[in-house]
This record gives C-alpha cells, structure tokens and sequence, in this order.
C-alpha cells in the first residue's frame, strides 16, 4: 500500500469534529481500493513548516475546513507548500488563489458566464440599497469574497436592513429563483475527466443547498449539454494541471447556465450520492503517482 497524507481541519476548531471524520472515511475507502492508504494531518501542522509533507509521494487537501475563517494562515501555508516543492495535489498556487472568489472576475474576463457581480471592499447598507437596481432584481445575495459553506451568506429583499454583514472584501450578486425550483448542478472531473454529475436543491423556503441547511442532492445519468460546455469552458480559461475539480452553476433568467464557483481545494464530491465516483477519484489518484 502507497502511503499518502490527507490535510484535514485544525483540531482546536471544534465546529468540524463530527463531520470530516465521515468524509475522510469515504475516501480512505475509496483510495484502498486503488492500494492507498491515506493519513490525516492539521494543515494547521504545516503552517511554517512543509518538512513532514515531503515525506509523502503525494498531499491532498481535500478536507483542509475552516482556511476561509483563518485566510491570512493560509495564504501562508499555501507559500510554504510551494516553496518546499510539496507534492500537493491540487497544487498550492491554486489552493492560494482559489480561496478568494475574485476568481471568478478573471474567468468572466476570459469569457466564462457567471452572475453579474458587484465587488465591494466593505460592504454596507448603502452598497446593497444601490445594489437592486444596479443589478436589476428585487432579492440580492451577500457574501464575503473567502468564504465556505454558506458562511456569513446573505439573502436580502428591497427594505431589509443588513445584519451580521460579511467583514472585509464581499461581492453582491443577483438571487437566480432557478436555485429554488431547479436547484444547482455540480459536474465533479477528476483527471481532467468529467466523472459525475449531481443536482443539488434547498428544501422549502431555503436558499443554501448545503446538507447542514437539508440540501438534497441526487446524481443526473448524463449533465445537460450545455452545463458540460460551460464547464469544459471554464476548465480551459483555469488552465492549470488539477487532479480533481468541482464545477458548480445554476440557470440565469433567461434559462442560460452560470459559474456558482469552481471549487478546486476541498469539495465534497457526493460520493453519497454517487459512490461510483469514489472508484474514479481513486483511479486518477494512482495515476498520478
């Protein structure tokens, strides 16, 4: 058996205790199948110091929950993965970049459909008042730009007051209605290759699709054409050598797909939904080592 590390949450963080454990066991079955044995490690244990990383042929940071509430660490530990050479997977320059949303400004510049955006720096009352006409919807949706989960996640309608905003850069955007009647569709590529496709929707008179907010997922036999070009399309406009990746869109008014967000450091794969996607993680994994 090939020994590789799994970066799972800090354990001083108490929020994560009952749900990585299960996460990390899906996968840990899924690796053994392709002759892997994967050991959890804190990416809080690497902060400064990537020594004990080099031993591994191969990191992955699949369950590295809770960077967004600790950005700045990150940003560092990211560094010093890099500056060691670790052998990450996705690499640590993407795990540096894609943990600020403003990501998506740069894929919309190289043509990739998503919401319109307003980004702010701090955002306040005045900044979303403004924001419905600017945007042209009756109910906007706050957020801060690092974010995870549905942290700090706002919806707002005309005449609500902003309570418990998002501290520091945030972006506004529209709230697509589709969310609620035809939820959100992630395609899951692992090895450059599309391995499954899982709908995602909030149960009634909820916006979030997270299963801590009762989302209820369902794997979909083949994605709709259009939502496999888009994301085909946002892969290229990324361009970077990825080992795994989640692409998360929704249907705009007019029916067209849109970029959510391109998660690309520790997505839930829904292997609960589609076990059979565990067998294709596992085999891309052994491939690259």
């Amino acid at each position: 058996m090939t020994e590789i590390a799994v970066l799972t949450p800090d354990p001083a963080d108490p929020s994560f205790a009952g749900q990585w454990p299960g996460v990390l066991e899906r996968l840990a079955a899924a690796l053994a199948g392709a002759g892997i044995t994967a050991r959890p490690t804190p990416w809080t244990d690497h902060v400064q110091d990537a020594a004990a990383l080099q031993a591994f042929p191969l990191v992955l940071p699949l369950i590295a929950w809770g960077y967004h509430r600790d950005h700045d660490r990150w940003l560092r530990a990211c560094a010093t993965w890099q500056a060691a050479g670790v052998r990450m997977l996705n690499p640590p320059s993407v795990l540096a970049w894609n943990s600020d949303k403003a990501y998506l400004g740069r894929l919309a510049a190289k043509g990739v459909a998503v919401p319109e955006t307003i980004w702010i720096e701090a955002v306040a009352q005045a900044d979303v008042d403004a924001a419905f006409d600017r945007l042209g919807s009756d109910t906007v949706i706050v957020k801060p730009r690092v974010s995870g989960g549905a942290w700090k996640t706002l919806k707002l309608s005309r005449g609500d007051r902003l309570a418990d905003a998002p501290e520091g850069p945030a972006m506004i955007q529209p709230y697509l209605p589709s969310i609620e009647t035809e939820g959100e569709t992630s395609l899951l590529f692992f090895g450059g290759r599309l391995s499954h496709v899982v709908n995602k929707r909030p149960v009634a008179g909820e916006f979030r699709i997270q299963t801590q907010f009762g989302g209820q997922y369902r794997a979909l036999p083949e994605p709709p054409a259009a939502a496999l070009a888009l994301a085909e399309k946002t892969l290229a406009a990324i361009d970077e050598d990825l080992l795994y990746a989640r692409i998360d869109m929704a249907q705009g008014a007019g029916g067209e797909w849109l970029l959510m967000e391109a998660e690309l450091i520790e997505p839930d794969f829904y292997l609960g939904a589609a076990p059979e996607g565990g067998e294709r993680f596992a085999a891309a994994v052994k491939e690259r080592l």
